[in-house]
């Protein structure tokens, strides 16, 4: 039996980033190659060195789904252990089960999480039983993982936690961690839970649980809660908690990888309580704004402007007072916290400062008239084409033709 280093770190009080875009994600219709599952969980662990096994289960897929994906986890489990805890996840089911184990059997840390539903509602949809009938079969399931391979961790999911019985989830909670569970997950399948039900849905079930039950989280969107819900869940002494790169999962996603990470990184005496000590190695969180732009490449997912931590916004400054004192504006230093250079950007908003600094990167010089003229022209501009961003090459030739109006082209 190999040790647990995901339910040490837990135990510890360090965070563990439950990272889902390859598995959840694909229920928001994209497709990750097993390559590039290879690529992502290397990239993601990497944020934390060598202990990236002990702060980021990578989900490599579902393998019960087809042949194919079967082999995409196993080249996953084969090609990143060592930079990630890589697990299969399964429905409860013993079949499901077994190929799990099969899937990521023999590969450093591996684990697999079992869904087993929780509330009556959906025990009755998806097993066809009462929740404690599907619940008691969820430690059978657990034994059976356990028996199957014992290097392989076992956690168990419970779908629609945020709509069943907390006494009954925290009876089973201990009854399954008795069993051989590494991680208990509480999810809130459908994204309906308000932040005050997933702090007492957290809080009920972690005291009427046995001492040795360890908590997750699996929180969705539906509402635009993830985040919220999530903390709230930290704030409860969970400490391993699913995320998904872009925020990509089922319908409306869950919380952003990217997000929750810079704010953990960032802020954690304010989210964690000034004791904490989230972190065998903290993340390098200059890495997030690249492994985002790989994850939107190859899903098609985009990167807006009002994207947060990643977006194409983080970093620019188009007015007169954020350029005075950017800082002032913004809730931390991109360059200092994510690696984006600040630059400036020439809109309709721009002040004579902002066209002075754009003009001078572009290495002219323009006097008072020059600027003020210049600034008449890009305010125009914007509003006749119906485009806000001046780029560089547009505004050069104008400046071209300002300073030297023998090679003036038509704006």
């Amino acid at each position: 039996m190999s040790a647990d280093v995901v339910r040490e770190s837990a135990a510890a009080g360090r965070v563990v980033l439950w990272e889902e875009s390859a598995r959840d994600g694909a229920q928001a219709k994209t497709l990750m190659g097993p390559e590039f599952r290879v690529r992502l969980a290397r990239e993601t662990g990497r944020m934390f060195g060598a202990d990236g096994p002990r702060h980021v289960v990578f989900a490599a897929g579902f393998p019960a789904v087809c042949a194919e994906e079967f082999e995409a986890v196993r080249q996953v489990a084969a090609e990143a252990e060592g930079a990630v805890s890589v697990a299969a996840v399964c429905r409860g089911a013993r079949q499901d089960v077994a190929q799990a184990v099969a899937s990521v059997r023999g590969s450093r840390h591996a684990r697999v999480m079992v869904v087993v539903p929780a509330s009556e509602a959906m025990a009755r949809v998806m097993v066809h039983r009462t929740a404690a009938e599907a619940l008691e079969g969820g430690v059978d399931l657990v034994k059976q993982a356990r028996d199957l391979d014992d290097t392989v961790a076992v956690d168990v999911c419970l779908a629609d936690a945020s709509r069943a019985d907390h006494a009954l989830m925290a009876q089973y909670a201990t009854a399954l961690t008795a069993a051989g569970a590494g991680l208990v997950v509480l999810a809130d399948t459908v994204g309906a839970q308000l932040p005050d039900a997933c702090h007492a849905m957290f809080t009920g079930v972690r005291a009427a649980a046995g001492p040795d039950v360890l908590l997750a989280s699996h929180l969705h969107n539906d509402l635009g809660l993830g985040l919220a819900n999530t903390l709230r869940a930290l704030a409860c002494g969970v400490r391993v908690v699913s995320a998904s790169w872009l925020g990509i999962a089922e319908r409306a996603g869950m919380v952003a990888t990217e997000q929750l990470l810079c704010l953990l990184a960032h802020r954690p005496a304010e989210l964690l309580g000034p004791d904490a000590r989230p972190w065998w190695t903290a993340p390098d969180t200059t890495r997030l704004p690249a492994i985002a732009r790989m994850v939107s490449q190859e899903t098609g997912v985009p990167l807006s402007v009002t994207t947060p931590i990643v977006g194409s916004g983080v970093g620019t400054i188009s007015t007169g007072t954020p350029f005075v004192d950017p800082r002032l504006f913004q809730p931390y230093d991109p360059q200092e916290v994510l690696g984006i250079a600040p630059t400036v950007v020439l809109t309709q908003l721009a002040s004579t400062r902002v066209v002075t600094a754009v003009a001078t990167r572009l290495g002219r010089h323009l006097d008072g008239d020059q600027t003020r003229a210049a600034m008449a022209w890009l305010k125009s501009r914007a509003f006749r084409t119906g485009r806000t961003v001046i780029d560089d090459t547009a505004f050069a030739d104008y400046l071209d033709g300002l300073t030297h109006p023998s090679r003036r082209t038509p704006s």
